[in-house]
């Protein structure tokens, strides 16, 4: 009979132990990823960051003049449940990735995919959603002010992601952060992200990870709440955002819901479906104003929808439309969100300090400046959302960021009105209620995704 050393009865009881553990946790379906000692079933890419492990801990180092470095799972992962409790020096920035692939015919192998944000920064982006190396941001949590106070700053915070068919949520210390509807990537490895730097100022600062755990059996997924929706699937409604009381107005296929204005049917020969856009054709110049609005009128409400712009083009979202005020016409009057064409067409630089540019009140109130990261380029799609509040509260929201806010029927505002093209119009902007208006300006415009939701 062979006799067993001490160090083998201590590696036999080591894997004795480690095997109890991982039996343990197969009970409630967490696999640990990460086993405290070393970097076993995991691989660098791209960057030369520093990568050790110490106390139970992966750290992650930067170093000055090399790109952004990833530590990734050696498996990939479709459907999941993933948490990690990480902390962050606070000049860094840094993120996980999730659904994200490597390959010798994407840019040499650049890491690429979905990247659940780590920004101490004072912006508070941490949480959102970033497609690294493809299409930039996709979740920008500026509309959700609770998960801006989530993250902790120079101590351990908890991430956790659901990634569940085509839903994609995040989590930051158990608040909820972002809610993506996309359908780019079915499955990939997780990575552990360090930014690369440029410069030895910032070169030693670090990330330390533990905790590192997934679960891809017997998902349930989180019960619905009150986060944004961002949803890349052309005209389609989510689970969450039927359940938060959203519709379309526009179901890629028909213009059922919409007519001209003054008139009980659609009109205008050139609006049309195409591609599953609601589209506006350019004008000859025989016929223009050829407005179309919204069968149902809204008073408090909340309107998404996405538009997209060609050169020199003009067009607008209206809302609190009244027909009267062009009675008998084909345009109609009301508070409108501004879509322009801001560098060609010359609007930008008529009315009153910027107040006809881009997501603008029409001619009441200027949008401010979106940064130019996030202004998309004409031919690109845009996403507007028009917020007006019970009180009366109305804000503009131009890719993520708010551009515009001011309160109807207030002293402020009839003020603005009288001084304004529409100061004849006894009325303009204060009815209860009123339907919305797709603007005919004699330019190729084209709109989809528009989601309507009484508040």
């Amino acid at each position: 009979m062979r006799a067993f050393s001490t160090s083998m009865i201590y590696v036999l009881l080591s894997c004795l132990s480690f095997n109890s553990m991982a039996q343990k946790a197969s009970k409630d379906g967490w696999i640990t990823l990460f086993n405290g000692k070393n970097l076993d079933g995991w691989n660098q890419k791209n960057g030369e960051a520093k990568y050790t492990v110490k106390n139970g801990e992966i750290i992650g180092t930067t170093v000055a003049n090399t790109p952004n470095s990833f530590l990734c799972t050696n498996k990939e992962y479709g459907d999941f449940i993933f948490e990690v409790d990480l902390l962050v020096a606070e000049e860094m920035n840094s993120g996980v990735q999730f659904r994200s692939l490597s390959s010798e015919d994407y840019n040499k192998g650049r890491v690429h995919g979905y990247q659940m944000e780590v920004d101490p920064s004072d912006r508070a982006w941490s949480g959102g959603i970033y497609d690294e190396a493809r299409r930039g941001w996709l979740y920008i949590p500026n509309m959700n002010e609770p998960a801006k106070k989530a993250f902790k700053h120079n101590d351990w915070n908890t991430y956790r992601i659901e990634a569940i068919g085509s839903v994609l949520r995040t989590w930051v210390n158990g608040v909820p952060v972002s809610h993506l509807i996309d359908e780019e990537t079915a499955a990939g490895f997780i990575a552990l992200q360090v930014h690369g730097i440029g410069s030895s100022d910032r070169e030693g600062k670090q990330i330390k990870w533990r905790n590192i755990r997934i679960k891809t059996e017997n998902l349930v997924a989180s019960p619905y709440d009150e986060v944004p929706v961002v949803n890349l699937i052309d005209n389609n409604l989510s689970a969450q955002e039927v359940n938060q009381g959203y519709k379309l107005l526009f179901d890629g296929k028909s213009f059922d819901g919409w007519r001209g204005v003054n008139r009980k049917d659609m009109t205008g020969k050139r609006w049309s479906v195409d591609d599953g856009n609601i589209m506006i054709s350019k004008s000859d110049g025989s016929e223009t104003g050829n407005d179309i609005v919204t069968t149902e009128n809204y008073g408090a409400f909340e309107l998404v929808f996405d538009f997209k712009l060609t050169p020199g083009a003009n067009s607008g979202v209206k809302y609190f439309v009244n027909e009267d005020f062009d009675a008998g016409g084909k345009s109609g009057l009301g508070l409108e969100f501004q879509v322009l064409d801001d560098v060609l067409h010359p609007d930008a630089k008529m009315g009153v300090v910027g107040n006809r540019t881009l997501a603008s009140l029409y001619d009441l109130i200027p949008s401010t400046k979106v940064n130019k990261r996030f202004q998309r380029k004409i031919g690109e799609w845009n996403q507007g959302r028009l917020i007006v509040m019970p009180d009366n509260t109305v804000q503009h929201w131009l890719n993520g960021y708010k551009v515009v806010e001011y309160e109807r029927k207030s002293n402020i505002f009839n003020a603005l009105v009288a001084r304004s093209k529409y100061a004849k119009h006894e009325g303009f902007g204060a009815a209860d209620d009123g339907p919305i208006l797709l603007q005919d300006h004699g330019d190729e415009v084209r709109f989809k995704n528009l989601k309507i939701r009484k508040l």
